[in-house]
């Protein structure tokens, strides 16, 4: 495989509290080095003006295969994923069937190896076909890789269900990842409740659906010691019962999207169904609570959940469409732009987006550490640009940034030491 040297960049590993200019040496698929001197390498990489980060990590995807090929695929999710810059995603259990066994996990790894670009790390669902009726093989789903736990689209709504799977992971060292919904109180909602839900006519789904979910959830990490991580925070309710159970030394992780902690349930007023997801946009209140969990280290990471639909599902009416948005190729600029110098500064994001999903994960990712996998994601933090999800690699273009002016964007993605993603240096988007 040889040597590269990404050269002259303003590197940044979190995990190494390191941000300064260096050289990176990759080797035979590893980091070899981070040096101030200037080594010889058969391939040398200009990174000057450029920040040279661990390869990012999107510890929340959903990629549909098997069961919805036609609307994202391994290989599709995986070209989406290096295109936005990530070389590591985790991707959910809900796919039919669920990854509930230890085949179904080995099907994951098996079709990400054919595709050749990122590293694909199943969730396992927590019961058996996400049915809440009996655990899945946590076992056996850990020892053929499984990196978490989740029913996320839904939640584990059984307590009894919820109490032993924190139980059982525990014994594993697994988190499960956490959807906080409480369904009876969402009903049939589709936006957050509120005035404006009133307004539009449209049911709704009130905060508490998702605050008190996160608070039966922090109980029983409580009682159990199992690793929780709560996704897709939404509210400032659940923002500080997250940090409430910081303060207690808890076994409690979050994490927040970008549509979370940049949109707010205004978007709804046009009844465009890009902007359905669960759970829904919130009000402006929960959307600076949330930036402010970011800020404090309240909400460990970023996150994309991806959720890939078709355009004829998500083109019928607001009511009848299906929740969720995609997000792998506008994650990283809409948090540059949004946070950076306003609410985080580059160590920060970059921590969110490595060793901290890492260290959830329990994967051994995130990090430029000397003997580490050669991941690299090269970023250019002043490139401006605007999103347009008809060119995204994902087979999907339900996206609500579609048409945002952004900055920052990943240049270069560097996956085992080979590089599967370059922006064209003429490209004019």
């Amino acid at each position: 495989m040889g040597t590269t040297l990404v050269a002259d960049g303003r590197t940044i590993c979190p995990d190494q509290g390191i941000d300064r200019k260096l050289n990176v040496l990759l080797s035979d698929g590893r980091v070899a080095e981070l040096t101030e001197s200037r080594p010889a390498a058969d391939k040398v990489i200009n990174a000057s003006g450029k920040i040279v980060s661990p390869g990012l990590i999107d510890m929340h995807v959903h990629l549909r295969e098997p069961g919805k090929e036609n609307e994202e695929t391994i290989a599709s999710g995986s070209a989406a994923a290096v295109a936005g810059g990530f070389p590591s995603v985790a991707c959910m259990s809900n796919t039919d069937p669920a990854v509930d066994n230890e085949a179904s996990s080995e099907f994951v790894f098996l079709q990400a190896e054919r595709a050749g670009l990122a590293n694909i790390y199943p969730v396992g669902s927590v019961p058996k076909g996400r049915r809440g009726e009996e655990l899945a093989e946590i076992g056996q789903l850990s020892r053929s890789g499984t990196v978490a736990f989740s029913d996320d689209g839904s939640p584990v709504s059984s307590a009894d269900i919820m109490r032993r799977g924190l139980e059982y992971t525990k014994m594993f060292g697994k988190a499960i990842i956490e959807h906080c919904e409480d369904l009876a109180l969402s009903g049939d909602g589709v936006m957050n409740e509120g005035t404006l839900s009133t307004i539009l006519g449209l049911p709704g789904i009130p905060a508490a659906s998702e605050s008190g979910a996160v608070a039966r959830d922090i109980i029983l990490a409580e009682l159990t010691g199992g690793k929780l991580h709560i996704a897709h925070v939404s509210t400032a309710g659940a923002v500080e019962l997250i940090r409430t159970a910081k303060r207690q030394r808890l076994s409690v992780t979050a994490e927040a999207t970008p549509h979370h902690f940049t949109l707010t349930d205004q978007c709804v007023k046009a009844y465009d169904p890009v902007y359905k997801m669960k759970p829904p946009l919130r009000t402006q209140a929960d959307v600076d609570a949330v930036r402010e969990g970011l800020r404090d280290g309240t909400i460990d990471a970023i996150a994309s959940d991806h959720a890939p639909h078709s355009t004829e599902e998500k083109q019928l009416e607001f009511s009848l469409a299906p929740f969720g948005v995609i997000g792998m190729e506008s994650l990283l600029p809409v948090a540059v732009t949004e946070l950076i110098d306003r609410v985080l500064d580059w160590p920060e994001l970059i921590a969110k987006l490595t060793c901290n999903p890492a260290r959830i994960l329990g994967i051994d990712k995130g990090t430029l550490r000397p003997g580490a996998d050669a991941d690299v994601t090269i970023i250019d933090p002043h490139l401006t640009w605007t999103i347009d999800a008809n060119r995204f690699r994902s087979k999907s273009r339900n996206c609500p940034f579609h048409g945002k002016q952004v900055r920052g964007r990943a240049i270069q993605t560097i996956v085992g030491g080979k590089t599967k993603y370059r922006l064209h240096p003429n490209a004019d988007y």
